[in-house]
């Protein structure tokens, strides 16, 4: 059977990117932590994207693992704004073209800032959705970055 290709692995594929795909029954939820269940895989290696406003117009992008919280103090410093909170659910696919529990860090309406949890750094591989509910991409966090701009820092509680 064809997998259909995603903007964001066509955004892997013209960099030059190894990547792999995996997929799921959403079966009703579509969080990380479902994920990592679903898949049988420890939940610091699903990496959920959360996208980000300023209260000024301004979007970011956080890539954190399923099982850690979002540090908004920490990650408003790193973009140096004076403070973050998570974008309306609502407006999510109008700004990024992506779906809540599909958003992945590629392929957005927009190449906004965009930050990784720091111990990603530390893993061969980490699972980012694809752009799709139910379908990962598989990749090494340090091919990734590069791709949609990324550093690494400490932006969890």
């Amino acid at each position: 059977m064809k997998t259909t290709k995603t903007n964001a692995m066509r955004l892997l594929d013209g960099a030059g990117v190894a990547y792999e795909t995996s997929s799921y029954s959403t079966e009703g939820d579509v969080g990380a932590l479902h994920t990592a269940e679903v898949l049988g895989i420890p939940p610091e290696l699903i990496y959920k994207t959360l996208v980000l406003e300023d209260g000024q117009g301004g979007h970011y992008v956080a890539v954190v693992p399923a099982d850690a919280e979002l540090d908004l103090k920490k990650t408003a410093t790193h973009f140096g704004v004076k403070h973050v909170q998570l974008i309306n659910w609502r407006t999510l696919r109008e700004v990024t073209g992506y779906i809540r529990g599909g958003c992945s860090p590629l392929g957005m309406k927009k190449l906004f800032p965009t930050v990784i949890e720091e111990t990603a750094i530390l893993l061969d591989k980490f699972y980012v959705s694809a752009g799709l509910r139910g379908l990962q991409i598989v990749v090494n966090p340090q091919d990734l970055a590069p791709v949609v701009s990324a550093g690494f820092a400490d932006i969890v509680q």
